[in-house]
């Protein structure tokens, strides 16, 4: 196969994406090497780790879009908005969106289903968790408007909303009918805001 130019930036980066992501759903995560994909895509494994620092980056590939957003609902909220009523709205236009970070994007079934089989995607997971964790904390800890606690909010929000991600996750993997999922998803993001709330 011929190669592919390595210095195609964004169109690199994207090939690279598209061939990781059907390899990986096709043969499992742990059965497939970062030289296997960069063989199939026409770079150098050098460009693969240019565009992905670590192999799970090829498949968890939206942790710096979670942090920007997170970032964002923190920093440009309106001054009469609370920062725990931002990141409430940001969880449910994820949902209308369906966006890949809700659980709601067409067709997510095969991707969850192949982080559910691999021992070190689900670690990395936890590991982004933890990170997202700690920008947010950071974000409150720093906005002056913010008054309550930061490491306890951020840690309650995170835990809560991967909890919804995660059961939404179960019943996409187990087939349950889309329309129901939405209904599930946005049921459960009501009660953990309504328990944030309360706690506030």
């Amino acid at each position: 196969m011929p190669r592919t130019s390595e210095r195609g930036g964004p169109r690199t980066r994207a090939r690279i994406l598209e061939v990781s992501n059907r390899m990986f759903i096709e043969h499992g995560y742990d059965a497939v090497t970062v030289s296997d994909v960069a063989r199939e895509a026409g770079v150098s494994s050098v460009t693969v780790f240019n565009h992905f620092p670590r192999k799970e980056d090829l498949f968890l590939d939206r942790a710096a879009e979670a942090a920007d957003l997170l970032r964002s609902a923190i920093r440009d909220r309106e001054p009469a908005v609370d920062a725990l009523k931002s990141l409430r709205d940001l969880c449910f236009r994820l949902a209308d969106d369906r966006h890949p970070l809700s659980g709601l994007a067409d067709g997510s079934a095969p991707f969850f289903r192949t982080i559910a089989d691999s021992p070190a995607l689900v670690a990395h997971a936890r590991t982004l968790a933890a990170e997202l964790h700690q920008i947010l904390a950071e974000e409150l800890e720093n906005d002056a408007a913010f008054e309550g606690d930061a490491t306890l909010l951020a840690a309650f929000f995170l835990a809560g909303y991967s909890t919804v991600l995660a059961e939404t996750a179960r019943h996409r993997i187990a087939g349950t009918a889309p329309r129901t999922v939405r209904k599930t998803h946005r049921a459960r993001l009501e009660r953990l805001f309504a328990a944030l709330d309360a706690g506030g």
